[in-house]
């Protein structure tokens, strides 16, 4: 187990007045390290490295070797692939990331395919926290990508609202809507949003606003240009293109000044990360 992981806290559930009922194949038998407990239970801090330990009793005439996984939750073994002597007992230990409530098993199979599970429930102490972020904004052809983050405690259910501005005025003005995905504390997902109707000719403010329960909120944006290169040829149409792409810029820089003569902050392309989980 390497060194530098740091055990913030583990709590076993002890049930003292039944017996041990994880399950195994004949010969051998996966249980939770310390004996009388039918099943792990580690509870931590958001982000904490939780340790337990499980043991392959080999009560058999022979040797067997198993492979060990998470079924349900991401477990990091100290071991996957393990050999038990004959009458002999291996203690493998393991850890798990706090990351959000949590249900599944440790699973161990044998080279004959025979298997044996041990149940495992994670549970995340302290305040629920709900946090997002809108991340690396982009449009590539008739599609707006950007990835969501969950930085907060609890699973989350986004809505998307997607907002355009170009050099006359609106292009694009979305309703929020939920979006058909659930973000897990601690994960990332990239997702696109498709235009099929973007402009050949302007340059846009995109700007995507998310929030999800619990008071998650985030926006991230990008500037993009679009000038329609395919319509020109030679060098005539390469002038034509260059001079309205400066005009198109120039409207740009002119219709983002206010009233005072100062310009409108830009639309941010970078997030501060915040929350629970990193």
């Amino acid at each position: 187990m390497p060194s530098a992981v740091r055990v913030l806290f583990v709590s076993v559930l002890f049930v003292l007045t039944a017996a041990p009922t994880a399950s195994g194949a004949d010969g051998w038998s996966l249980v939770p390290s310390g004996g009388g407990r039918p099943s792990v239970y580690a509870e931590g801090a958001p982000g904490a490295v939780l340790q337990d330990t499980v043991s392959v009793v080999n009560r058999s005439g022979r040797a067997v070797t198993v492979r060990l996984r998470g079924s349900g939750v991401p477990v990091v073994f100290a071991a996957e692939r393990v050999r038990v002597p004959a009458r002999t007992r291996a203690d493998v230990p393991f850890v798990v990331t706090a990351r959000g409530d949590r249900s599944g098993e440790i699973v161990a199979r044998d080279q004959d395919g025979r298997r044996g599970t041990v149940p495992l429930r994670l549970r995340v102490g302290g305040p629920a926290l709900s946090a997002l972020t809108v991340e690396r904004v982009a449009v590539r052809g008739d599609r707006i990508t950007y990835d969501l983050v969950n930085r907060g405690t609890t699973d989350l259910v986004p809505s998307l609202a997607v907002h355009v501005d170009g050099v006359f005025g609106t292009v694009l003005d979305r309703a929020p809507r939920t979006l058909p995905v659930r973000l897990r504390p601690g994960h990332r997902l990239r997702l696109a949003e498709p235009w099929p109707d973007r402009p050949a000719l302007d340059s846009v403010d995109v700007r995507l606003t998310v929030t999800a329960a619990g008071g998650a909120r985030d926006s991230g944006g990008v500037v993009a240009r679009f000038v329609p290169w395919g319509a020109v040829s030679g060098v005539a149409g390469a002038v034509v293109a260059g001079v309205a792409l400066l005009l198109v810029r120039g409207l740009r820089r002119r219709g983002r000044r206010t009233g005072d003569g100062e310009a409108l902050e830009s639309p941010r392309t970078e997030v501060e990360l915040t929350g629970a989980v990193t």
